[in-house]
């Protein structure tokens, strides 16, 4: 049995049966969970913004730019968690890095109910596109969901797209400041081992920039829970020829997750964020 765009290919009976039950039941979750995000008694409280790091070099950046001293709480064995304060309140949290789309959701749920109010999100991409290159900054306006968390948050016939106004201040500001970068969709994916050539030429006629392992159920918990999130991308390697060049190493991939750190505390209007390189 496997499934394709929420739908069942299956072999037999059974399958058919089991997988026929939980697609009605898909179009049912409305409903809270048995098991709900809750702020326990040791847990922090978070200031409005808390930007989010997919990559372990950007939280340890971000950390640095801003001061931020890391927190103790239950949930820090799966995501570290670090704060800076103002006046002594929470000014921003900086939380990471993830894996995947369930990872990152688990613990966007708990920055939620710990009093997160507007979500920023950096992270890495493919490219798929010749004239997006490693380095190069991407602001995502569309995600496309090949993975497997984003159905269970129903959000009916909404697109997968983030905050409109948080999306107009990052734009704004690298326009303002003359900061090269692309704009457009990116798809998102379960299975890094399964970018296949078929599935990159065909996100490619869509016009899709690149491809990565969380924004679309970030994206799309956000629209659930209604607490708006924007972020950027940075081109960490390239598939658009159907062959994968990996740019880790290239010094290009560095100065673009820095300026884009930057340019997110820039929106968020922290003062460490004013110089973009």
């Amino acid at each position: 049995m496997r499934y394709y765009n929420g739908l069942c290919i299956v072999r037999d009976n059974l399958s058919d049966l089991i997988c026929k039950n939980l697609y009605h039941m898909k179009n049912s979750l409305d409903d809270e969970g048995i098991i709900r995000p809750h702020k326990g008694r040791n847990d922090p409280a978070l200031g409005n913004d808390v930007i989010m790091t997919m990559i372990p070099s950007d939280l340890v950046y971000l950390a640095g730019r801003i001061g931020a001293k890391k927190v103790a709480f239950p949930g820090s064995r799966l995501y570290p968690l670090y704060v800076s304060e103002e006046k002594n309140s929470p000014f921003l949290a900086i939380v990471g890095p993830f894996t995947g789309a369930p990872h990152a959701v688990m613990a966007l749920e708990k920055l939620i109910v710990l009093g997160a109010k507007r979500i920023w999100v950096l992270g890495w991409c493919g490219s798929l596109r010749q004239d997006v290159r490693v380095g190069d900054i991407i602001l995502p306006t569309l995600a496309i969901s090949e993975e497997g968390t984003s159905r269970h948050y129903p959000i009916g016939e909404k697109s997968i797209e983030p905050n409109r106004d948080l999306n107009r201040t990052l734009l704004e500001y690298m326009e303002r400041e003359r900061v090269p970068f692309s704009s457009g969709a990116v798809w998102t994916t379960d299975a890094i081992y399964r970018e296949t050539p078929e599935k990159v030429r065909h996100f490619q006629a869509q016009g899709v920039l690149g491809v990565e392992m969380e924004l679309s159920a970030l994206f799309t918990v956000a629209l659930y829970r209604s607490v708006p999130m924007a972020g950027l991308l940075v081109v960490s390697d390239e598939l658009f020829g159907c062959k994968w060049t990996p740019g880790f190493s290239n010094p290009a991939l560095k100065r673009g997750s820095r300026r884009a750190a930057d340019i997110l505390l820039s929106g968020i209007g922290h003062p460490a964020g004013r110089t973009v390189r």
